[in-house]
């Protein structure tokens, strides 16, 4: 048996930096996200200190100022029908008198999609590669007896730089670091374990140090770990080497052990704290504190994936960065809620689709137990898709490393891809070696375990065969053609974009494989999922399955919608069928056939899907099909009391837990589903017609609403008749008053085809639904919200911000 182990534990999910108690802080750590000014456009001279932007608009990060741009038809629709551009951004500040003679850095977490960055008029640093950040070092030009200004330049490139809506701007958060010369390096540091078991967790600590070059310093690191109660559990120590070459040392510190360790998993997401100290002539130069979790991952053909010795099988979807109403600005409360919504019906896993997420994206992982397939580009070279701003030969190495070092303390993170449909046509790429990219794997995947020996990597791997056969060639269903291709034979683990019907006949081809369907069609249902070998296969990631902006299949859809929830995480029914599949909470959901859709072919894969909703406000005389998703044996189909009939859930691959009713008479009141195992009922769903709409109905998610001018409440709005019921065929205006300490950032409806942005405080309802999303200030209080639609009662609520 072919069995590889992962043990990564004690990983890091978010990095928290603070101030020792005295007059003199260890480390600034400030958030310099508030208080920027903006403008669109190129600005001739704006990274000058002296350039004059009173006009310029105010705002706080994170921002995504192409999404503020109107939709034009005529733009790309791979980029979101947004037209490219600029935008600048300016800030001040002032420095303190204490940060003389310490490193003063500007860290920014990532500019969309490129960017360059000025102090005071002197060009200090910027991205080739806006989904990953970069730190300058400012104190030889910071100015203490004036102000400063930094200046900020980002584009969104050219068209051809991406396939899909990426966004433009500051879309991350921006830190202002001060700490001294010596000093715990930029991701620094690295913890794994070894070894655990249910008594003990071997904890080993690596730090990286800087400003120690050639010294003989009696410099102490110490680290101290202190469990998810906060109470002490283990330390560890070491002193830094003496007159060492390098610029940055890597002190691996004696192994810790934590009795009786509370293991990381996707039910019980337990998270350790790490404090790490620099002590120098016994005081405290420098301090990180991290939370971590300690959990085995083992991956194996025999099994698949397990977690913590329990077979776990990944059910995840995979899809690009933007957040639905707020673009591809990174705000946490809007990961936090898509999160909380996948958990919610059964999803487990997230694929970073095709690039690095932001940090609070990992830290929410940590958090909920999602677990994180980590992937760093969609192509290989400069010539096709290649969303950086200098050539992909000389900048992958560092985007590896800043990629790794930045993510490889993260217990979401179990494996590492090195990017997209890479192994055909690979001149297009601008890397060939004339192997399907089976050299470039191995370069990249030395670099990846230098930095982190512990996890495995992998290649999503066009849907094509081995000598590059695909889909559109007449040989692609020739059985001796149905062979792996060549580079999803090398990598760790092997990931194919669909194609599942094929695994088996692969396997016997490559039989040590380790098989992941990295993209699976929602078209297809619960077939991707069914169609696997579950017991010894890692797991799939549904293609899209969040509707995202970009890669429209045509105007006036705004980008992808063959998904199972709305831009606003608002459930579609086949949404039910995941759940269905993914929980073994029995349930049955109707899903009533609107129209049959499309289908089409899309990155030489078949695409689509039928328009379904569930509610029972239809024509009378008309007939309608529909579906039933169940996990039950059976579903019982009732209008107004009367049977339809009964069927039996198929074990068919292609149809399970998928039962279709055709040409089923309307009739005004309620339709039920009853769902039954062994006869008895288990479930049961019902569609009651809706009266006419005569109120507004209000609900809110965030029950502890931060006052860190950074959390976001989300007020959804519904149109109701007088007994309640959501009217889905309401119309109309819906107005959003906003008074207190919070504003309004966007308003939205779910609507996929709208040309209406997201600014303003007005929405038209659609399917009787509306939301609101409103930012806190820095300062606590009381928010009163109040939503007003013409011909319904209006709604007052009153909101507090701790």
């Amino acid at each position: 048996m072919m069995r590889i182990l992962l043990i990564i534990t004690a990983i890091f999910c978010s990095t928290l930096v603070f101030a020792q108690n005295s007059k003199e802080d260890v480390r600034v750590n400030q958030l310099f996200n508030f208080e920027w000014k903006f403008k669109a456009g190129d600005v001739a001279n704006a990274q000058n200190s002296s350039f004059n932007d009173s006009d310029w608009r105010k705002l706080d990060l994170p921002h995504d100022f192409q999404f503020e741009q109107p939709w034009d038809k005529t733009a790309s629709r791979g980029r979101g029908f947004k037209a490219m551009g600029v935008g600048w951004y300016r800030k001040t500040f002032k420095a303190e008198a204490n940060w003389r003679g310490k490193k003063i850095l500007l860290d920014f977490e990532g500019i969309m999609l490129h960017g360059e960055v000025w102090l005071n008029g002197k060009k200090i640093g910027g991205t080739n590669y806006g989904y990953l950040g970069f730190e300058s070092d400012i104190a030889d030009m910071i100015k203490y007896d004036a102000v400063n200004v930094v200046a900020v330049r980002s584009s969104t490139g050219e068209i051809a730089n991406s396939r899909w809506y990426t966004g433009g701007g500051l879309f991350r958060d921006v830190h202002l670091v001060v700490k001294d010369s010596i000093s715990i390096a930029r991701h620094g540091i690295f913890i794994t374990t070894p070894s655990i078991s249910n008594q003990n967790a071997e904890v080993r600590v690596q730090v990286e140090v800087e400003g120690i070059k050639n010294k003989q310093y009696e410099l102490e690191i110490i680290a101290k770990i202190f469990s998810p109660d906060g109470k002490q559990v283990a330390e560890t120590k070491a002193l830094a080497p003496k007159k060492s070459q390098l610029v940055a040392v890597e002190v691996p510190l004696p192994k810790a052990n934590i009795t009786n360790p509370q293991l990381w998993s996707c039910e019980t997401p337990n998270l350790y704290t790490a404090e790490v100290e620099l002590v120098l002539n016994g005081k405290v130069i420098d301090k990180l504190i991290k939370r971590f979790g300690i959990r085995t991952v083992e991956f194996s053909k025999e099994f698949g994936l397990k977690l913590n010795g329990k077979k776990v099988f990944l059910k995840g979807v995979a899809n690009h960065h933007d957040l639905g109403a707020v673009g591809a600005a990174a705000h946490k409360t809007s990961i936090a809620r898509m999160m909380d919504q996948l958990k919610a019906f059964g999803f487990n896993h997230i694929r970073t689709s095709h690039n690095p997420y932001s940090e609070s994206f990992f830290d929410l992982a940590d958090e909920k137990g999602i677990l994180v397939v980590d992937e760093l580009y969609d192509k290989w070279g400069s010539s096709v898709a290649w969303a950086g701003s200098a050539p992909w030969n000389d900048i992958w190495y560092n985007n590896v490393k800043e990629w790794i070092k930045r993510d490889r303390n993260h217990p979401s993170v179990i494996m590492w891809s090195f990017g997209n449909e890479l192994q055909f046509q690979e001149e297009r790429w601008n890397f060939p070696t004339s192997d399907w990219g089976v050299t470039t794997y191995r370069i990249m995947d030395v670099v990846a375990k230098r930095y982190d020996p512990t996890r495995k990597t992998t290649v999503g791997m066009y849907p094509a065969r081995a000598g590059g056969i695909i889909r559109a060639n007449p040989d692609f269903r020739i059985k001796e053609n149905i062979v792996p291709p060549e580079l999803a034979t090398v990598t760790d683990v092997a990931s194919f974009n669909y194609t599942w019907e094929d695994y088996q006949e692969y396997l016997k081809h490559a039989p040590n494989m380790i098989i992941y369907q990295s993209e699976a069609v929602t078209n297809e249902l619960a077939a991707p999922y069914f169609g696997m070998d579950r017991d010894k296969m890692v797991g799939l990631a549904y293609w899209g399955g969040i509707e995202y902006w970009g890669e429209s299949q045509g105007w006036p859809r705004k980008g992808w919608n063959y998904s199972f929830f709305n831009h606003s995480m608002e459930p579609f029914p086949q949404a039910w069928l995941t759940k269905s599949i993914f929980t073994d909470e029995p349930l049955v959901h109707i899903g009533v056939v609107d129209s049959e859709g499309e289908m089409k072919m899309w990155n030489d894969q078949i695409v689509g899907q039928k328009v379904i909703s569930s509610h029972w406000n239809r024509m009378e005389g008309e007939k309608y099909s529909l579906y039933t998703y169940t996990n039950a044996e059976e579903v019982e189909l009732l209008v107004n009391g009367k049977s339809i009939g009964v069927q039996k859930n198929s074990m068919d691959t292609k149809k399970r837990n998928t039962i279709y009713w055709q040409n089923i008479p309307y009739a005004a009141g309620k339709i039920t589903a009853i769902a039954r195992k062994g006869g008895k009922e288990v479930a049961r769903h019902e569609l009651e017609t809706a009266g006419k709409a005569v109120a507004l109905k209000m609900e809110t998610e965030n029950e502890n609403w931060k006052a860190d001018g950074m959390d976001l409440q989300y007020v959804r709005v519904y149109a109701v008749d007088s007994k309640g019921r959501i009217v889905p065929t309401a119309t109309g205006e819906v107005t959003f008053d906003v008074n207190g300490v919070a504003s309004i950032i966007a308003v939205d409806n779910g609507n996929h085809s709208s040309d209406d942005l997201f600014d303003g405080n007005k929405k038209v309802l659609h399917k009787g639904f509306a939301m609101a999303i409103l930012r806190s200030t820095q300062i606590a209080g009381t928010v009163k919200l109040k939503v007003t639609a013409t011909g319904l009662k209006g709604i007052e609520k009153t909101l507090t911000v701790k």
